[in-house]
């Protein structure tokens, strides 16, 4: 049985979730909680293998939960859950620890597979937000490096461990396209290997040390 976790502060909007996830044979929401701080302790207390978790919650948001979650050795992989369709959070989720975002306007279509993938130790990220990667990339340019945000957020999770084909899950790409953003970050910062992104991903502060 696949044990999920919920924590929104809207009783509706968990008692929606719950519907739709506990019709898939095999799946169980086994804890609920209605703000950060008791989605961590719910967390450590069930164990499951999912938490949703909302990004606005009283007493700590979804990214710091998810934080916390990490500390653990709980197993536990974690989406993030919310209204605010930006690839500032995802990036921001994703760096603390989470292993998907969806947008909650994406939720009927989507929501699904994501817990599928995060089941499968795989990532997810909403589709709305994975284009406004496409639209950022193409104008933004201010790094001294040059580097547009798309291929800082690459070398970023290059850094973090994953390969070019949990960054394309990740970003809704293909590992193709994955592979040509790793390269131009390459020749940008002149370096020809992994363990140059890495070293850079630190020097500008991407990754912890």
């Amino acid at each position: 049985m696949k044990r999920i976790l919920i924590a929104d502060d809207h009783e509706a909007v968990r008692s929606g979730l719950r519907a739709v996830l506990q019709q898939r044979v095999g799946w169980e929401v086994v804890a609920e909680a209605n703000d950060g701080s008791g989605a961590v302790a719910a967390a450590i207390e069930s164990r499951p293998h999912v938490a949703i978790v909302d990004f606005s919650m009283p007493r700590m948001t979804g990214v710091e939960v998810a934080r916390r979650i990490r500390e653990y050795p709980l197993q536990t992989e974690v989406l993030i859950f919310t209204v605010h369709n930006s690839s500032l959070l995802a990036q921001q989720a994703f760096q603390a620890g989470a292993r998907a975002f969806l947008v909650k306007s994406d939720a009927n279509k989507l929501l699904l597979t994501a817990v599928e993938c995060l089941l499968a130790h795989k990532p997810f990220c909403t589709r709305s937000c994975s284009k406004q990667f496409d639209t950022e990339s193409a104008t933004d340019r201010n790094t001294p490096e040059g580097l547009t945000r798309r291929e800082q957020f690459v070398v970023k999770l290059v850094a973090e461990g994953y390969s070019n084909k949990g960054i394309s899950a990740i970003l809704n790409l293909s590992v193709k396209t994955t592979e040509a953003h790793r390269a131009a970050a390459m020749r940008k910062l002149d370096v020809n290997s992994t363990a140059g992104l890495v070293r850079y991903a630190v020097r500008a502060r991407l990754v912890d040390a």
